[in-house]
């Protein structure tokens, strides 16, 4: 008996060849309720040069909140489609306890706890994200 497996939506993308910018519209803004504007993303995809696609998140606990891997699954599929991930670390927000957002100040972290989250982070988004060289930069926002 053969077993099936669910495959994501980026491992299907990557299978087709998708060049129009038309294409990449529909796949880039399918299950969004909103474009800042797509009027800019398709004159940057008319360019014909790919996007750094830039994704910023503070590692506060060893693992990545639930609701991350949407905008990481979203992230995804402008790699399947030639375009490059960037992950901002935010070790130096995460160690400040930065507020934003919030009523109660989140508690300030140590060095030693923001290099050990962010190291389990990366592990994390290898799962979605494409760790081929080229496809992703990853750098700290204290850098």
């Amino acid at each position: 008996m053969r077993q099936w497996e669910a495959h994501p939506a980026s491992d299907l993308l990557a299978s087709t060849l998708v060049t129009s910018v038309e294409d990449q519209i529909k796949i880039l803004t399918a299950g969004t309720v909103d474009v800042i504007s797509e009027a800019d993303l398709r004159k940057k995809l008319s360019a014909g040069k790919p996007l750094r696609v830039k994704l910023g998140i503070d590692p506060t606990a060893s693992d990545i909140h639930l609701g991350f891997t949407v905008v990481l699954r979203k992230l995804r599929q402008f790699q399947d489609l030639g375009h490059t991930a960037v992950l901002i670390i935010g070790d130096f927000t995460a160690q400040v306890g930065d507020p934003t957002g919030r009523s109660v100040t989140r508690p300030p972290l140590t060095q030693e706890q923001v290099d050990a989250h962010a190291a389990t982070y990366v592990e994390q988004v290898q799962s979605i994200l494409d760790f081929t060289p080229g496809r992703i930069e990853i750098v700290r926002n204290s850098e």
